[in-house]
């Protein structure tokens, strides 16, 4: 779910389809018994990070039961998966971009995706590029390099409200691009290409 201007209808329609399939389905990850890696989520995961990560709590993808993940190709041994409080329990910090989706700035909260990464037991440093994974299977590329020098968020919360499932959410990777040198001059509807609302997912990988 990019940011994106000009996506073809069909391309839409397809989006908000799997939204509605997956909302109604029960698609997204939650927590199952056999997370034996660490302490599994309390509730049902919002946030999978996968690839290079040192903590888990979580065992491989299961083809019955991660159908939207299976469904999009995704594939691994272990993952760090945060449900709705851990994210909050993060430090979260404030953003207020022009958003294109009504021509006006929105205040967006929540942690800084470089924390979430390091939560996670990501790389810190070094070539690591990131695959934004988003309900509709779109998965931005961003290097950590990008991410750190953008401040990209993980905003859990819009003007104050819980960022829903269906709308903007359940997360939504995303700078304040008015104030971001590489973005604040393009057209608005170009502005957020590599900001995937809908956010399920993040895949770490050596570049």
């Amino acid at each position: 779910m990019d940011g994106r201007g000009g996506i073809p209808h069909n391309r839409r329609m397809k989006k908000r389809y799997f939204l509605k399939s997956a909302a109604l389905a029960g698609l997204l990850p939650a927590a199952h018994p056999s997370w034996a890696a660490g302490k599994a989520a309390a509730s049902p995961g919002l946030l999978t990070v996968s690839g290079l990560v040192s903590r888990s709590n979580r065992g491989p993808v299961d083809p019955a039961l991660d159908q939207l993940m299976a469904k999009h190709g995704v594939r691994f041994d272990k993952a760090f998966v945060f449900d709705a409080e851990a994210l909050r329990r993060l430090p979260a910090v404030t953003i207020r971009p022009t958003l294109e989706y009504d021509g006006r700035p929105h205040t967006l909260s929540g942690p800084l995706l470089t924390t979430v990464l390091e939560a996670a037991g990501a790389p810190g440093a070094g070539d690591v590029r990131l695959a934004l994974r988003a309900v509709d299977g779109y998965a931005a590329p961003v290097s950590l390099a990008d991410a750190r020098a953008w401040r990209m968020v993980v905003a859990t919360h819009i003007d104050g409200a819980p960022l829903a499932l269906g709308g903007l959410g359940p997360q939504w990777a995303v700078y304040e691009a008015d104030t971001l040198a590489a973005f604040k001059d393009k057209p608005l509807k170009e502005r957020f290409a590599l900001c995937p609302w809908g956010l399920y997912g993040i895949e770490v990988a050596r570049g």
